[in-house]
């Protein structure tokens, strides 16, 4: 689904991405951890073209990735995004949230657009909440409706940068749930997050970056019962002991 070959980005001085090689196949799901700095939400951002590379190539579903115009629009609508901060519309109810992108983008007519938004809430356990706006939820509410929302395109692909880390810790799981259950559907999926148990739960491969590289690749089970290098036993050291 997702080819990253070669591919290196700066910020001024910073050298952000280096050299990164990755692939994400249909419907596996892809973790990525590691210290902050370490270039994984750079890395998640450039897969729909948020950051563009300085060097190297980037693929989605076969395709190179678009400069700008109406394909990057079609690309992005393919590759669903679920941020840090929620990033839903104050100024819309939850319902209109969910159903922006299909009308405007995908030309979905209303009643079904409103058909498959209630689906989706119902299956984020937010069927209750169509007329609400963002404002009146919790934390963990606003992001069960931005997931809701990434799906309302029908994604190839689910990309979620940090999905849980603003959020109070009894909310965590109500959104990683969600989360676990659409990787067990078979979504494919690349997420960012400090979630190690989510990461050993959900993920097919856990990719573990530092200092903008790819240290080291490994199944769950390989990665946290036996990480190969130095750089990740002293990672897991200090965040697998509390």
């Amino acid at each position: 689904m997702v080819t990253i070959s070669g591919v290196n980005k700066h910020f001024g001085e910073l050298h952000a991405l280096k050299d990164i090689d990755l692939t994400v196949g249909d419907g596996e799901v892809v973790v990525l951890i590691g210290p902050s700095g370490s270039g994984k939400s750079t890395l998640c951002r450039t897969i729909n073209r948020l950051e563009v590379v300085d060097s190297g190539t980037i693929t989605v579903d076969g395709k190179p990735l678009p400069a700008e115009g109406r394909a990057l629009a079609n690309l992005r609508a393919d590759v669903g995004m679920v941020f840090q901060h929620f990033n839903l519309f104050a100024h819309l109810t939850v319902m209109q949230n969910i159903t922006l992108g299909p009308l405007k983008v995908r030309r979905t007519p209303k009643a079904e657009a409103n058909e498959r938004a209630r689906q989706l809430l119902d299956r984020v356990g937010l069927a209750d909440k169509a007329d609400v706006y963002p404002s009146q939820l919790s934390g963990g509410q606003q992001q069960r409706v931005a997931i809701a929302r990434g799906l309302a395109m029908d994604p190839k692909l689910m990309m979620f940068d940090e999905p849980t880390s603003a959020l109070d810790p009894e909310m965590i799981n109500e959104v990683l749930d969600v989360m676990q259950d659409l990787a067990r559907e078979g979504m494919t999926m690349v997420v960012v997050t400090h979630e190690m148990g989510f990461a050993r739960r959900a993920a097919n491969r856990v990719v573990f970056m530092a200092e903008g590289q790819i240290v080291e690749t490994a199944t769950p089970d390989e990665f946290f019962d036996d990480p190969k290098t130095a750089r990740a036993q002293d990672f897991l050291s200090k965040v697998m002991t509390h």
